[in-house]
């Protein structure tokens, strides 16, 4: 059966974009073009996944997912935000999105985006582990499994459910595990060095992912290196 999606967007081509190319990956896609009129078709209809824009009319997209999120609506949701807009990332994460994309972005990104998430939710399991292997299949330090080419991860046996940019630093930690790492080396690999935003966006993601590791505190955390940066312990067991 199709996966239902909704777009929430007010920019007529871009809206049309989108539902063209969801549309031709086999997805049954909504659009609304008003914040109002878009969230009142999330509270009251079952999707399995709403692209939802920062800026429109009548209700913003902040106010539309606080208020989703608040109702119980669990729906994932992926943000569309501005170039660069660090503030609007990071308020996006704390009020429950699940992933966020820039504009202007590609459609294979997108489409990327939108598998990943919905793959992420469905609790799709993880292959099992092979050998470590620092740029192959696996990753495997303690109970920690890292698939990097599934962006999927497991911590004793279990799968722990990562936005993108929370796996990348999470790989990079484990590529080099009780190694402190700055703040600036975690920007430029993950985000690039020609992001603009600064370094809170690293510590909300790195903030992220101990919420997440706290499955098994006792085999693996990372520890904060104050006026540095982070490191990942891995205890074994």
């Amino acid at each position: 059966m199709a996966q239902r999606l909704l777009v929430i967007e007010d920019e007529p081509t871009l809206s049309r974009l989108l539902s063209y190319n969801l549309t031709q990956e086999g997805f049954l896609v909504t659009v609304e073009e008003h914040g109002t009129e878009g969230y009142e078709r999330a509270s009251r209809e079952t999707f399995d996944l709403i692209l939802l824009d920062v800026m429109l009319p009548g209700m913003n997209g902040f106010s539309i997912l606080e208020k989703l999120r608040q109702q119980g609506i669990t729906t994932p949701i992926i943000i569309l935000t501005a170039k660069n807009a660090e503030e609007e990332v990071v308020q996006g994460l704390k009020m429950g999105a699940d992933d966020y994309i820039t504009k202007p972005f590609g459609v294979s990104e997108l489409l990327a985006r939108v598998s990943a998430v919905l793959r992420r939710v469905s609790g799709q399991p993880a292959e099992e582990a092979g050998d470590t292997d620092e740029d192959g299949n696996v990753i495997k330090l303690g109970q920690l499994e890292i698939y990097p080419e599934k962006y999927e991860v497991r911590l004793g046996g279990h799968q722990i459910n990562l936005r993108p940019k929370e796996f990348e630093v999470l790989l990079y930690l484990a590529r080099k595990p009780g190694v402190v790492l700055t703040r600036d080396d975690l920007m430029n690999v993950v985000w690039g060095f020609d992001y603009i935003g600064g370094q809170r966006t690293v510590d909300v993601h790195v903030s992220s992912l101990r919420k997440k590791l706290e499955l098994d505190p006792d085999s693996v955390f990372i520890d904060s290196i104050r006026g540095v940066g982070y490191k990942l312990v891995v205890r074994p067991k």
